[in-house]
């Protein structure tokens, strides 16, 4: 009896974990729509934000690098192609870019300690060697900065502090004090930094004499015919969404004091020529060692430089891009298979996750894999056949044991 009751658990056990493991592979998953047939997924899509967001929503889907279908919510709000949503940390993916053009001009060496190219502010002392934070491992959030920093909201009036005040002193979306310091030792893990990217703006402005946004114009938005995308204050700009909260209500259009981190305002037409025409702005090599798995979680790859790494391809390269979600209920997304071109675009105001949710779906769609951020939803998927199968066992147990006792 205690025999077939330890091996009864044992075989629970192992199934529950085997459950799990193909939970991560998206064996229990099935794509919202048949593979290849974009109207199916854009269907879904369509009817999933008008379900879920009272706000405003812009929307593209993209195939072999061009636009095929397109959505735009509340048409009493005027919004369409050109109107500028807050994407907030989405920003980061242009400094990743800002920043490897000056790796590939040879101005910036992402294995050299930061240190090297700052003289307005410095790390803090720490017990750690702050020598091993290097550019690499602040576009990868592995430079042990324990900041965890999402940035607070700066109304219309405030005035914005200058960048070496907000590292001395950042601004928190949490009430709490921050430290943009290192806490673990650098390469050790991943732990998202929003101050690893303000250290990230300072070093393109030292190293360029410019300031940030000035350089990621020069260097990123015009060159792709990113004309109505900016790092301005939004509510001084034409058609521009209205912020909305998650029942539907206006609410305020903040400022940024993170211009590299989270101050990022485009347009879905813009992020579509982001989408389709970055290649043109760096080598195949540098792009290709963006997505490279820098920073992992659990032995998952999760980080490149600069960009999420959302799911493996067929080829086994990475389909990459970033998010970004910001109060009241700000969401972006832009996703990217490098393999075919196609891409997803999302701009939301109105719920704080709902673009990388339906994103999580086209990776699935695009894949067959489960998105990386989506893993904690992506496990609970296992706790179906997880029960069944351990009920069968059980069975199986329960049959044997009178079986034996016959």
């Amino acid at each position: 009896m205690v025999r077939t009751v330890a091996v009864t658990i044992l075989a629970i056990t192992a199934w529950t974990i085997a459950a799990i493991v193909l939970s991560l592979y998206g064996v229990w998953l099935r794509p919202v729509a048949p593979s290849g047939d974009a109207n199916s997924f854009f269907e879904y899509a369509v009817r999933t934000i008008e379900a879920n967001n009272p706000g405003n929503t812009a929307f593209a889907l993209i195939e072999g690098g061009a636009v095929v279908a397109e959505y735009y919510a509340r048409e009493q709000n005027q919004v369409d192609a050109h109107t500028l949503f807050a994407t907030a940390s989405f920003s980061k993916w242009i400094t990743g870019l800002a920043v490897m053009t000056l790796v590939e001009a040879q101005r910036i060496n992402l294995d050299a300690p930061v240190a090297d190219y700052l003289t307005r502010w410095h790390l803090p002392d720490s017990e750690f060697d702050n020598s091993k934070v290097t550019v690499r491992r602040l576009l990868s959030h592995t430079a042990g900065l324990t900041d965890r920093l999402g940035f607070g909201d700066y109304k219309a009036e405030e005035q914005l502090p200058i960048l070496v005040e907000s590292l001395h002193n950042p601004r928190a979306s949490r009430d709490a004090d921050v430290e943009i310091s290192v806490g673990l030792e650098p390469g050790s893990e991943y732990l998202y930094s929003g101050g690893g990217y303000l250290i990230l703006q300072l070093i393109v402005e030292e190293v360029t004499g410019s300031q940030y946004a000035d350089y990621a114009r020069q260097t990123i938005l015009r060159p792709l015919g990113m004309n109505r995308s900016t790092f301005e204050y939004p509510a001084t700009l034409s058609n521009v969404s209205q912020s909305f909260d998650q029942s539907g209500r206006p609410t305020p259009l903040y400022r940024y004091a993170s211009t590299a981190a989270t101050a990022f305002t485009s347009s879905a037409a813009d992020m579509a020529a982001l989408a389709s025409g970055h290649t043109k702005l760096l080598t195949a090599e540098t792009l290709a060692s963006m997505r490279k798995p820098h920073a992992f979680v659990a032995g998952a790859p999760i980080w490149g430089l600069g960009n999420i790494l959302y799911a493996p391809t067929a080829s086994g390269d990475s389909l990459y891009g970033h998010d970004g979600s910001n109060e009241p209920a700000i969401n972006s997304s832009l996703r990217i298979n490098p393999d075919t071109g196609d891409a997803y675009v999302m701009l939301i105001s109105g719920h704080p996750s709902l673009a990388s949710d339906i994103g999580a779906q086209w990776v699935l769609w695009q894949t067959g894999y489960p998105d990386i951020l989506a893993t904690p939803d992506v496990m609970t998927t296992a706790a179906l056949p997880a029960g069944a199968g351990s009920m069968i066992i059980v069975a199986l147990a329960l049959w044997y044991r009178r079986r034996a006792t016959r």
